[in-house]
């Protein structure tokens, strides 16, 4: 068997370890297998395909400061946090389908030395007791494949409840919707309750054991593409938001003081196409001004704000201001 690159990111930045994703799948050599363990602070990821709006409780993760991120490859939307370990296999693509379980199957008997009898499941899930702990994507591309997949270990599954719960608006969109599962955290099965930083270290060295390694030292000029590919590409609104299919969205809501509204959205490339306002709220001049005042705008805080600038709104919707409208369109 030949030697299988590794590298340990030095990052717990998500649009940072997206972007050294990439770095390493566009290289080193295009032959070489690769194998990377990384970490990320709050972050919800999507899937390329998806609509972030139908994933992500914005109201949520706002309030609460955690990032949304778009990966390169398919599938459904995940939570990350410093108690989920996630795993990247690069290697030569010959072809054909998808093979989930060739990238699974060291996870799940490096999992088994712990002592969890973690099974391959489905299409690309893993599960103990029939419960989901890692969610697998892959990307294919020009004779290579990267497999990815996420491993709860010891998250806050309250968080990860909330903050892929969305309010039960009316979307519809092409972008392909996650399947929510039931889900666990391996900490509780694995012998002796191993801190993350531990594990860590045992699945590490039981990757070593199963596939000859080297170490992976990133060069100047990769350091500086991930950098660049972190800020033209995986930080951005345009990325994150932007690149989701077109929607329709309807909203209900009940706001104090103005009364019980519903939104009618067009929205396309993550900005607001149509807009229109129903309700039993009061006005001095027509709602249909203000709608007007928004389109064509990003559904993006600061770029709502700007074309808020000068405007009251409770002319339009009595007992609205910028706040109330903001959390409105991007809640």
């Amino acid at each position: 068997m030949s030697t299988m690159l590794y590298l340990e990111s030095p990052s717990t930045d998500p649009y940072y370890n997206l972007a050294l994703e990439q770095v390493l799948f566009d290289g080193p050599g295009q032959s070489r297998s690769c194998c990377m363990l990384w970490r990320n602070h709050n972050t919800i990821v999507v899937g390329k395909h998806q609509n972030t709006l139908q994933e992500v409780n914005m109201a949520y993760v706002q309030a609460h400061g955690v990032r949304v991120a778009r990966r390169l490859s398919g599938g459904g939307a995940v939570y990350h946090d410093l108690g989920n370990v996630n795993f990247t296999f690069i290697a030569p693509h010959a072809g054909g389908g998808m093979d989930f379980s060739a990238f699974c199957r060291p996870v799940a008997d490096a999992l088994a030395a712990l002592g969890v009898d973690a099974r391959i499941s489905g299409r690309n899930d893993m599960t103990i007791d029939g419960k989901k702990f890692s969610g697998n994507s892959q990307y294919v591309k020009r004779g290579r494949v990267m497999h990815h997949g996420t491993i709860l270990y010891d998250s806050d599954l309250s968080v990860v409840g909330q903050a892929l719960r969305v309010p039960e608006d009316k979307i519809t969109s092409k972008g392909l919707s996650s399947v929510r599962s039931r889900v666990t955290n391996v900490r509780p099965y694995v012998k002796g309750a191993l801190p993350t930083e531990e594990f860590l270290a045992r699945l590490r060295q039981a990757l070593r054991d199963r596939y000859p390694m080297e170490e992976l030292a990133l060069t100047r000029e990769q350091r500086e593409r991930t950098e660049e590919l972190r800020e033209t590409r995986y930080s951005t609104w345009a990325w994150n938001f932007g690149a989701s299919p077109p929607c329709r969205i309807i909203k209900k809501r009940r706001v104090e003081g103005c009364g019980q509204l519903e939104l009618h959205m067009d929205v396309e490339q993550g900005t607001l196409r149509r807009l229109h306002i129903y309700g039993d709220y009061f006005s001095l001049e027509e709602p249909e001004e203000l709608a007007g005042l928004l389109l064509d705008c990003p559904l993006e805080e600061q770029a709502l704000r700007r074309r808020l600038e000068g405007v009251e709104p409770g002319r339009y919707l009595r007992g609205m201001d910028a706040d109330g409208l903001c959390r409105l369109l991007l809640s």
